[in-house]
């Protein structure tokens, strides 16, 4: 009770010290996300809990029920000045481009390779701060940015940046299993191999059609993009299918040592305290933690963690064999809000991480789900 009073009167306090220079509001960051889909949605769910920063709204391009949506919700929704025209029918708070006017940062949610466009159209001659997401690049003619952002291995590169790519949620998710081996084991490593079985569509895009089939993903990009920031040289070899299902991606990793190779007990020690990233023993398969999640709550029935599945961890002469569940979408949500922190004000990691535990509560997650799927 008595640091419950404390932290109140504290609060109280500070925030009659705002009060005498101006509102709390004039105090806040102002974001703008422009896109409302899968990624987008999620996002301004949680931003709305962050006392740091304002929403000033999202960004639609098509007049659809997602419109509606964002509105029964509280978000002022903006669109394309050239499309004003299109959105009679709903309360409108203004363009896209005025939104941007009196925003700090835009965080960029619209589909894969609009991101490109809108830095060149409206970002940078606004000379507004952006984040991107997975469907852009960083290589080539149509590149975002120098930097693909993972909190786990890079973080301290994206301060004083102005526009960061966040990875997708494959790459994301290979960050958090790679970067804690590769400081426990260093040079001991000779190579991963890993196998990344997709899935087709997230569980709320109920429009995309799921097909029968297994399909391989000849080059995948998936690679290529955790070397920007794993390495150009590490030994990482990924190869990619998609099959039929919306329950999360599989991730199947094969870690090639020097010597015997860790027993799985000693793998799984790596990652107890290790951020977003849950050890589970019964979990039959993917949705079993998808459902766990919607009993229990979670938001979206996102987990926003990978899933070690401990029982099927082997450890064979020189290599160790792990599997891993990735909660696809959900996993780059937290991530964004760390380069965000990483980007408007220039946080240290540690002071992000709490913010961002704060607000996405990933220990208590990892924990109930822990339980849940405990060894028996």
């Amino acid at each position: 009770m008595k640091i419950f009073l404390s932290v109140y009167f504290f609060d109280q306090y500070f925030l009659h010290e705002i009060n005498k220079w101006g509102k709390y509001s004039d105090f806040m960051k102002k974001i703008f996300v422009n896109g409302y889909g899968s990624i987008g949605s999620r996002i301004v769910s949680f931003l709305k809990d962050d006392l740091e920063i304002s929403v000033i709204g999202i960004g639609k391009y098509s007049p659809d029920e997602k419109v509606h949506e964002a509105i029964s919700k509280g978000l002022n929704v903006y669109v394309p000045e050239d499309k004003l025209g299109d959105f009679t029918d709903y309360e409108i708070s203004g363009s896209i481009e005025s939104a941007l006017d009196e925003s700090d940062l835009v965080i960029d949610a619209s589909p894969s390779g609009c991101g490109y466009k809108n830095k060149k159209n409206l970002y940078e001659p606004k000379n507004i701060l952006a984040i991107y997401q997975g469907g852009e690049s960083t290589i080539g003619s149509e590149s975002v940015s120098d930097l693909l952002f993972n909190s786990r291995a890079n973080y301290n590169q994206a301060l004083g940046k102005h526009h960061v790519m966040q990875g997708s949620c494959n790459v994301t998710g290979m960050g958090r299993i790679l970067e804690p081996l590769r400081n426990k084991f260093g040079d001991q490593i000779v190579r991963f191999d890993v196998t990344l079985v997709r899935r087709w569509a997230d569980i709320e895009q109920t429009e995309k059609k799921i097909t029968d089939t297994i399909e391989m993903t000849e080059k995948p990009h998936h690679g290529d993009d955790v070397k920007l920031y794993f390495g150009k040289d590490a030994p990482l070899y990924v190869r990619a299918i998609k099959v039929p299902t919306r329950q999360m991606h599989l991730h199947i990793m094969d870690i090639r040592f020097k010597d015997t190779a860790p027993k799985p007990s000693e793998i799984h020690e790596i990652f107890t305290n290790e951020f977003g990233v849950a050890t589970l023993w019964t979990a039959k398969g993917t949705k079993d933690i998808r459902d766990c999640a919607k009993t229990m709550g979670f938001h979206f029935v996102d987990t926003n963690m990978i899933h070690i599945h401990a029982n099927m961890t082997t450890s064979i002469g020189d290599t160790v064999q792990m599997m891993y569940s990735d909660d696809q979408t959900g996993i780059v949500i937290p991530e964004n809000h760390m380069l965000m922190q990483a980007m408007l004000f220039g946080k240290s990691y540690e002071d992000s991480f709490v913010h961002t535990e704060s607000i996405f509560h990933m220990n208590e997650k990892k924990q109930k789900l822990q339980e849940y799927f405990a060894k028996q």
